[in-house]
Formats: C-alpha cells, sequence, structure tokens
C-alpha cells in the first residue's frame, strides 16, 4: 500500500520536528515570535511585582494615616494641656509661644528623618531588571 502524500510533501508540523529541513523564514518567525512572548512576560512580571508592592505601601500608608490622626488628636490636647500648666506659672501668650517652638522643633526632626527614609525608597522591579538583562545576555550568546 502506498502512503497518502509523497516523501517530499512533508507537513509543517514535521519539518519542525526536524530541524534540518526547517526553513529559515521560519526560524525567524519561532525566534520573533519567542521574543515577542518574552516580552510580554517580562512586562506582566514587572506589572506583578509593582502592583505587590503598591498593595503593600497602600496598606501601610492607610494604617499610617490613621495613627497619625489618633496621634495628632492627642498631640493637640497634650499641647494646651501644656499651655495651660505653663499659664499658671507666666503669661498666656508666652505658655503658647513655648509650646508651639517645641513643636516647630519636633517637626523639623520629623521631616528631616522622613525625608531621609523617602529617599531608600526603590520603584524599580529588580527582578524584572535582572531577568532582562539575562535575556539580553542569552541573546548575545543563545548558544553559550
Amino acid at each position: 500500500m502506498t502512503a497518502p502524500y509523497p516523501a517530499d510533501r512533508a507537513t509543517a508540523a514535521d519539518r519542525a520536528d526536524d530541524p534540518a529541513e526547517t526553513s529559515v523564514g521560519e526560524l525567524i518567525g519561532n525566534i520573533s515570535n519567542d521574543l515577542s512572548q518574552l516580552f510580554r512576560q517580562e512586562v506582566e512580571l514587572a506589572k506583578a511585582e509593582l502592583k505587590q508592592e503598591a498593595t503593600k505601601a497602600g496598606k501601610a500608608a492607610g494604617m499610617l494615616g490613621g495613627a497619625a490622626f489618633a496621634g495628632y488628636l492627642a498631640v493637640v490636647l497634650l499641647s494646651f494641656a501644656l499651655v495651660f500648666a505653663l499659664a499658671n506659672v507666666m503669661d498666656d501668650g508666652w505658655a503658647a509661644l513655648i509650646v508651639a517652638v517645641l513643636w516647630a522643633i519636633i517637626g523639623a526632626v520629623l521631616y528631616a528623618n522622613g525625608r531621609k527614609k523617602l529617599k531608600t525608597v526603590d520603584p524599580t522591579p529588580r527582578r524584572t531588571v535582572d531577568t532582562i538583562k539575562e535575556d539580553a545576555k542569552w541573546l548575545k550568546n543563545p548558544t553559550g
């Protein structure tokens, strides 16, 4: 019995199994598809990393906001208490001025520390950058 197709009319799937019979156009097409898929995967990884970090930062910011409001109320009430306590010893205006200067100093110290901490935040998706570097290295030398 004869084969339904002559041997010289192999399908594309058969040629894909045998690299020696794959055309240059197909190889370039495969490389292009692989690069497109690789790029999409890198973009998805970057999105996932940034979303994860943004979620953590959002939750932390919400908790810090609530703590800041509670702290603000405590500070206001304690400041009034300190002004009234100092007012028993000196003029009311001087007592309020002393408390205001104390809060100005505390605010300046908090601002300086917060600014220093903010400079340590790294918005770069490090894992994505590392994998892109590995991909670029592989593209330069795919066999090695």
